[in-house]
C-alpha cells in the first residue's frame, strides 16, 4: 500500500469576496495510489500515466471499482471521467460518496449506458440516514465518451450541489426544519465502479449488455479534486466547525444568478425525470421538493 500523506493546505477561493481562507490538515492526493485503492485485479483496474489516470475495465470475468483511503465530511469533491464509448447499453458507471451502514448517507452519480448514437443518461440520487428514492435523470449535453469532463459535489452544512463541468445540475437543501434527513454527520468515502446493470440501466432493462462489445472501459483523472475535510479516527469536530472552511462562507449557501440560470437551462432542456414531479410514486410531493426547486 502506498504511503499516505497528510498535508497542510491554505485554501483560498476567489469567489469569496472577503478573502475567507482556512488552514486545515487534510489529505489531497496527487496520484491515484496516494488516495485510492483498487477493488479488482490489475486486469480490471489499470493505473496508467504514472498514476495520473486509472481505467476501470468490465468484461465477462469481472466488474471493477476503486475507493478512497480516507473519508470526508463536507467540501468540494470532483474528478474527471471519460465514459464507456460505443455500445455501452447495460453498463453502469457509478461515481459516488457513501458512509458506512447502518442508515448510511450517499450521494450518487450513475451513468447509464446507451445504444450507440443515443445520449447518455445521468441519474443522481441522495440517501440520508438510510432513506433514498430521490432520483433525478438528465441527458448530458455533450458526448461524455469523447473526452474527460468534470463531475462532482459542493457539499456543506446547508446544501449539496451536483455539478457537471462546474454547472449545477441539482441542488439538495438541508431541510431538517421540515423533518427531512440531511447528510451532515457521517463521513463518506469516494467510490467508483463499472458493472453490468442490464436488469434496469438501459430502457428499463429492455436492452441488455452485449458482451461482444467488451471490454468496456471508463477512465478517470484529476485525483487532486478532493478539496474536502478529511476525517481521521472518526473525529468530525474540525469538519463541522462551520467558520473554518471556505465552502461554509456565505457565497456558497445559495446559488448566485448565473448558477440559477445554468440550473434552469439544464432542467428545461435536458431533464428527463424528477421524483418530485412523479405523482404516481408521490401523490403528495416530498417536503424537501419545495425548497430544492430553486
Amino acid at each position: 500500500m502506498a504511503k499516505l500523506y497528510k498535508e497542510i493546505w491554505i485554501v483560498f477561493n476567489p469567489k469569496i469576496h472577503n478573502n475567507v481562507s482556512t488552514t486545515c490538515i487534510w489529505h489531497r492526493p496527487n496520484v491515484f495510489s496516494d488516495g485510492f485503492q483498487p477493488f479488482a485485479d490489475n486486469n480490471h483496474v489499470r493505473v496508467v500515466e504514472n498514476g495520473q489516470q486509472v481505467d476501470l475495465i468490465l468484461d465477462q470475468q469481472a466488474a471493477s471499482g476503486f475507493g478512497s483511503k480516507y473519508k470526508y465530511l463536507f467540501g468540494h469533491i470532483t474528478m474527471q471521467i471519460k465514459l464507456v464509448a460505443g455500445n455501452s447499453a447495460g453498463t453502469v458507471t457509478a461515481y459516488y460518496l457513501s458512509s458506512d451502514n447502518p442508515d448510511h448517507d450517499e450521494l450518487d452519480f450513475e451513468f447509464l449506458g446507451n445504444v450507440s448514437g443515443q445520449p447518455y443518461i445521468l441519474q443522481t440520487n441522495v440517501y440520508a440516514h438510510g432513506v433514498g428514492n430521490r432520483e433525478q435523470r438528465i441527458n448530458l449535453w455533450f458526448d461524455p465518451t469523447a473526452d474527460f469532463h468534470t463531475y462532482g459535489f459542493l457539499w456543506n452544512t446547508n446544501q449539496i450541489i451536483f455539478q457537471v463541468d462546474d454547472k449545477p445540475i441539482r441542488v439538495y437543501k438541508n431541510n431538517a426544519d421540515l423533518g427531512v434527513p440531511y447528510p451532515n454527520s457521517k463521513p463518506m468515502a469516494l467510490y467508483s465502479s463499472l458493472w453490468d446493470g442490464s436488469q434496469w440501466a438501459t430502457q428499463g432493462g429492455l436492452i441488455k449488455l452485449d458482451w461482444t462489445s467488451a471490454p468496456f472501459v471508463a477512465s478517470y483523472r484529476n485525483f487532486d479534486g478532493l478539496d474536502a475535510c478529511t476525517v481521521y479516527n472518526n473525529d468530525i469536530s474540525s469538519c463541522v466547525a462551520t467558520t473554518s472552511h471556505w465552502w461554509e462562507a456565505s457565497a456558497f449557501q445559495t446559488l448566485d444568478n448565473t448558477q440559477l440560470d445554468e440550473l434552469n437551462w439544464v432542467r428545461q432542456n435536458y431533464q428527463l425525470y424528477d421524483y418530485c414531479t412523479d405523482t404516481k410514486r408521490y401523490p403528495t410531493p416530498p417536503p424537501e421538493c419545495s425548497t430544492n426547486s430553486v
